[in-house]
């Protein structure tokens, strides 16, 4: 029972954070995403062992070039930051279906680093941003779709699931969990459809596959990654939650897919 009210607790204060950044102002939501991000970055390179702080002077670096420099109508240094982030995500991949454990040079540990999670977090803060205006029902229900889909993958799982979906890495994820949770995020993207309508139904239930599809196997990638370093959490900044990039390990690994998804709405409708 105290464990429960100690994650209670400690996802209401989450949830209120970022709420209140995202209807305060989008440089308060900017700002917030790149503390989040200096603190999976701290995380991760426990996870990995890269030593060092030049990982932390790269990601501001980039952080301020693409928030503060880069402009949403400059397309070309955004497309080749989304392309090398998605191939970045594409390699982690390989790395989790791989049967070996450690892989990665220190290089290979800091570009991972980089672009996995720093390009994650500048993708994220940039989904909101649509004709120069701040979308924030669109990342709010980016969030939602999240959380719909982690709540009912563990319900649903808990409940009927079987079938494991990856013993080697997560040995409590089920395929009926996972399907579970991804019939919700659909059924709420639906729904969200009326609340913004910058995406239609169609779309926003084509969002929700994409973000539940990757953030899935975000969700993985992390898990891989904390059983290799022999952990069970990636910190412990959130009582009863674990560590910050247990938090959005989803969330920043789907975020540049979700950002390519919305630009091939824009560009086809």
């Amino acid at each position: 029972m105290k464990e429960i009210l100690r994650r209670s607790i400690t996802g209401v204060i989450y949830i209120l954070l970022l709420l209140s950044a995202v209807f305060l102002s989008s440089d308060a939501f900017d700002f917030l995403f790149m503390i989040f991000g200096l603190a999976c970055i701290y995380e991760y390179k426990r996870l990995v062992g890269l030593k060092g702080y030049y990982i932390f002077l790269a990601y501001l670096v980039l952080w301020w070039i693409f928030i503060y420099l880069v402009k949403e109508n400059n397309k070309l240094p955004i497309n080749i930051l989304m392309f090398t982030t998605i191939a970045v995500n594409i390699a982690m991949l390989i790395y989790l279906f791989s049967k070996k454990e450690r892989i990665f040079s220190t290089a290979e540990k800091f570009l991972a680093g980089l672009f996995y999670i720093g390009g994650g977090c500048i993708f994220l803060t940039m989904i909101p941003y649509k004709n120069d205006d701040f979308a924030k029902f669109l990342i709010i229900g980016i969030f939602i779709l999240i959380w719909v889909n982690d709540s009912f993958a563990y319900i649903v799982g808990k409940s009927i699931g079987r079938t494991k979906l990856f013993p080697r890495v997560s040995p409590k994820k089920t395929w009926e969990g996972t399907i579970g949770g991804m019939l919700f995020a659909v059924a709420a993207a639906y729904l969200m459809a009326s609340y913004e309508p910058i995406v239609n139904p169609a779309q926003w239930v084509t969002l929700a596959i994409v973000i539940v599809i990757m953030g899935s196997l975000g969700d993985l990638v992390e898990s891989k990654l904390k059983r290799s370093a022999g952990v069970k959490d990636s910190g412990a900044i959130m009582p009863g939650h674990g560590g910050m990039l247990d938090r959005l390990d989803s969330l920043i690994f789907a975020a540049p897919f979700a950002y390519l998804t919305l630009n091939i709405f824009a560009n086809v409708s």
